[in-house]
């Protein structure tokens, strides 16, 4: 099993891992950069590989810097399928057209401002694109084993980040690899925590707040204070 880190790495946006086991090419993840522009350039860059030599694509959630880029990678060839848990499925079919609207409004500002450097900028993909992605999604529930091929299996345990979001087990022959995801609270306001891990190999993860805790303070009391403070000044 190889595995080659693509995006997640030397910053916390643009998750993708290329993972290469028993003759199959799986995708964990083809997210979005996101942030400064020099970030949100990585996203034009080659993938660095073919997309149709990618057999399979696997989401540990929705958010865009997870799945922002499937509308691309289905674009330039990829003919697999892309499978995630049955809520992450739904809210990537809001996520990514909604995402593909959004870069079509902004090449349209860019070209009437004149701030790109082509004549006629153009998105990323489109929202007719990102639709037509959804028809390669197909779902598996938590805690059912799932397998790709080749010998190649996933098991998606909750993370408990938004609905939907799963840690990865991806098994070949004897070795197992745990992909986190993003990993919510123990102690949430509502929802389940997310499930303990279990024993792996190696653990993938990303350390987006690996340099801080979590504070103790009751969210409620946080939330009404700062929906009082708005009020009080006429805010929205």
């Amino acid at each position: 099993m190889k595995l080659t880190f693509l995006g997640g790495v030397g910053t916390v946006t643009g998750s993708r891992t290329l993972v290469q086991a028993g003759g199959r090419r799986v995708l964990v993840d083809c997210g979005m950069f996101q942030g400064p522009r020099e970030l949100r350039r990585l996203n034009r860059d080659p993938f660095g590989f073919e997309p149709a030599e990618i057999d399979d694509v696997v989401l540990t959630h929705a958010h865009i810097d997870h799945s922002g880029l499937v509308p691309r990678l289905v674009k330039e060839g990829f003919a697999g399928r892309v499978t995630c848990t049955p809520a992450t499925r739904a809210l990537c079919s809001v996520l990514l057209p909604d995402s593909g609207r959004i870069q079509e409004e902004e090449a349209r500002y860019a070209a009437r401002g004149g701030w790109s450097r082509h004549a006629k900028p153009v998105p990323i993909y489109n929202q007719r694109e990102a639709e037509e992605s959804l028809d390669a999604f197909r779902s598996v529930d938590f805690e059912q084993g799932f397998a790709l091929g080749d010998g190649v299996e996933i098991h998606f345990r909750s993370a408990a980040h938004i609905p939907g979001a799963a840690s990865v087990l991806l098994t070949h022959d004897d070795r197992r690899v745990l992909f986190s995801g993003d990993i919510g609270r123990l102690h949430r306001i509502a929802g389940r925590p997310p499930r303990p891990p279990v024993e792996a190999d190696a653990l993938v993860i990303e350390s987006t707040y690996g340099d801080r805790l979590h504070g103790r303070d009751d969210p409620f009391e946080i939330m009404a204070d700062i929906v009082n403070r708005t009020v009080e000044r006429g805010g929205v």
